[in-house]
């Protein structure tokens, strides 16, 4: 028979409950972290790299302390002690991120391998415990094991497909944290004493304090979507300027009264396009990866009245947001669809569009699957023989993320231009860069004027110079495209 007071099923319910809570952290770290690090695929490796590193010691840890203690008295402190980490971590990483990204990476990393460490040695203390018989040592291991890996499944669906579109990220952590803490009152029978009880009791104080600490530390955020920290910032030198700031960045700039203003120099380097690309007035046919603040649409509505404009937007949160603080309502000119753009590409016609538009982005880079030569050829499909495809990237250092992007263009469509700051192109800057592509000829010297005139400062670079430029720059594709490690992040 089993230990006194732990059963197969208590077993089954705290292994696959601390597993679950492992990948929940896990899944819910990497949201609370995108303001100050960013969300790219180094950052994806690094937090999955700790939650693997705070797994294996945890479980090598928890059994050789069920081996020299009583497993029974440590798991209720096992689990107290990982709720309240868990629930502390909000403050802890906003406190952080004030300090820079790097120290918000430290302390968000310590605030997800402790408690990932203390739940992972839940299930080596209760394999020792229901280990009461040699015989069917393998029976108990290999049933645990399997519970383990179903309470992680349930945990990261569970995460992904319900708890982060309901519920902002600090408060699953801090909900967690009191479950966790609860639950490790009731599995630790001793508590009855005193003296745990007092325990038990402080840890109660810890973990409303880190609920107080949660409230009281600011997130940054007017709404935590499914994929960003997103806020909308008033201009205090024009009163109806508004800029939306996804994880920390600066995406768009929009003024409620007159979507003829335009801030950005990228903003500014589309809309020159568009003024000097097609003939004058003519209504156009355009389709947008990426929503932002949705700048171009209603330019081009102002611009161009009778152009329709429909856009594909993973995060329905933005569109939400543009709609309730932006002012933007989608009718038969603007249309918004909420869903990945590639698939959305699929989705139009041929010969569909006199204007493609890219500046979809996850942190401050293009999502991988949009910028190789297949992706590529669907725009160039949907395009119209004389049509332009516009596309906003950023880059620093190198560039080499950006001469591959253009690289890839000039594989798929026969005229190419790149737009940038003039330091981009003798090797002294970076930002952002907007190259447009199209099988038609256009005029890059009135589309440098324009810009000019616009006050944005930019060079327009093509032909032989821009090869000389791209160099031997790969071509990216659906089986190579290692965008995020072509990126050089930005120093400081």
């Amino acid at each position: 028979m089993s230990a006194p007071g732990i059963g197969p099923r208590t077993g089954a319910v705290l292994v696959f409950g601390s597993s679950a809570a492992v990948l929940v952290v896990e899944l819910v770290a990497l949201r609370l972290l995108a303001p100050y690090v960013g969300l790219t695929l180094e950052m994806n490796t690094t937090v999955i790299g700790i939650a693997l590193s705070a797994i294996a010691l945890g479980a090598w840890a928890g059994g050789r302390a069920a081996d020299m203690m009583p497993p029974r008295r440590a798991l209720g402190p096992l689990l107290v002690l990982s709720g309240v980490a868990v629930a502390l971590t909000p403050s802890f990483v906003r406190l952080a991120g004030s300090a820079g990204g790097t120290v918000a990476l430290l302390v968000g990393g310590c605030c997800l391998f402790i408690p990932a460490a203390l739940l992972t040695a839940v299930t080596p203390m209760v394999t020792k415990l229901l280990l009461v018989d040699l015989k069917t040592t393998g029976t108990v291991v290999g049933r645990l094991s399997g519970i383990g890996t179903a309470g992680g499944i349930a945990g990261t669906v569970l995460t992904g497909f319900v708890l982060v579109s309901v519920i902002p990220v600090s408060a699953i952590l801090i909900g967690l944290g009191v479950l966790l803490v609860v639950s490790g009152v009731l599995v630790d029978a001793s508590l009855r004493d005193w003296r745990r009880g007092r325990r038990a009791l402080l840890a109660g104080v810890a973990v409303g304090g880190s609920v107080a600490g949660g409230v009281a530390v600011p997130s940054g955020c007017d709404v935590e979507t499914r994929y960003h920290c997103a806020a909308v910032e008033d201009d205090p030198e024009r009163e109806s300027g508004r800029t939306l700031v996804l994880d920390g960045l600066r995406h768009s700039y929009v003024d409620l009264d007159d979507p003829e203003h335009l801030e950005f120099a990228y903003i500014k380097a589309i809309a020159s396009l568009v003024d000097t690309g097609y003939p004058a007035g003519e209504p156009l046919d355009a389709y947008h990866l990426g929503a932002g603040g949705l700048s171009i649409p209603t330019y081009l509505e102002a611009v161009r009245p009778g152009s329709v404009s429909v856009v594909s937007e993973i995060d329905p949160g933005v569109l939400e947001l543009d709609q309730e603080l932006l002012g933007v309502e989608p009718d038969e000119s603007l249309r918004l669809r909420v869903e990945d753009a590639r698939l959305g590409l699929r989705r139009l016609a041929d010969d569909s569009r006199d204007l493609v538009v890219g500046d979809a982005f996850g942190g401050v880079s293009v999502p991988w699957h949009l910028t190789t030569r297949e992706a590529v050829g669907d725009i160039g499909r949907v395009l119209r023989p004389e049509g332009r495809y516009a596309v906003n990237m950023i880059d620093h250092g190198e560039l080499a993320f950006v001469r591959a992007a253009v690289s890839t263009l000039r594989a798929e469509f026969a005229h190419v231009a790149l737009a940038a700051e003039p330091g981009a192109f003798d090797g002294t800057g970076g930002g952002n860069f907007v190259a447009v592509a199209s099988d038609a000829p256009f005029d890059p010297a009135a589309w440098a004027a324009r810009l000019t005139e616009r006050g944005a400062g930019w060079r327009v670079v093509t032909g032989a110079e821009l090869a000389d430029w791209v160099g031997d720059a790969e071509v990216l594709t659906d089986d190579f495209a290692p965008v995020d490690q072509l990126l050089t992040p930005r120093a400081g």
